[in-house]
């Protein structure tokens, strides 16, 4: 959970999305990096890293109560959990859809009103998903919502998650 306060950990291999456990008889499978779902892990694992590095929002106040907060936490029917993060003078949503079931038109409460960015969507078609998605973005309107002033229409690709960014 890249989106959840605290430090990551990558274990030896897990961009390869390896069938099997690491095993330091052998050396990892890189061949694996031409299957299109594992190259399409390693693709996802790689962007994560870069969006991560160059949000400050998702690290900088890891450990400040109030780098993190929540959006909803309560959406039982629907599996669709939502956060915010803060720091280093920037805000990430972070949203995650947890069923095989695409949600459209789903309305979610954000920080601010105007144009937030898709930094990662996890159904891309570039790590091997469907490209179900908000074609990039979204616009946030001045309708409050689960607790926040502004709230957007989302596209919520079944069992993904997204990273969202306001536009600069």
């Amino acid at each position: 959970m890249w989106g959840q306060p605290g430090k990551k950990l990558l274990f030896m291999g897990i961009e390869l999305a390896t069938w099997d456990e690491w095993n330091h008889d052998r050396s990892l499978p890189w061949e694996l990096l031409e299957a299109p779902m594992h190259g399409g892990v390693a693709r996802f694992v790689e962007d994560l890293g870069r969006v991560y590095s160059e949000s400050p929002a998702l690290w900088a106040a890891d450990h400040d109560p109030d780098g993190f907060a929540w959006i909803d936490a309560s959406d039982l029917e629907a599996s669709v959990y939502a956060w915010i993060r803060r720091g280093g003078g920037e805000t990430c949503v972070v949203v995650l859809n947890l069923t095989p079931v695409p949600r459209q038109d789903y309305r979610l409460g954000l920080p601010s009103a105007g144009r937030w960015v898709e930094a990662i969507n996890s159904d891309s078609e570039h790590y091997g998903g469907s490209n179900l998605g908000n074609l990039g973005g979204v616009v946030a309107t001045e309708d409050a919502l689960h607790g926040q002033p502004a709230s957007a229409v989302l596209t919520l690709p079944p069992l993904s998650g997204l990273i969202l960014r306001p536009s600069e």
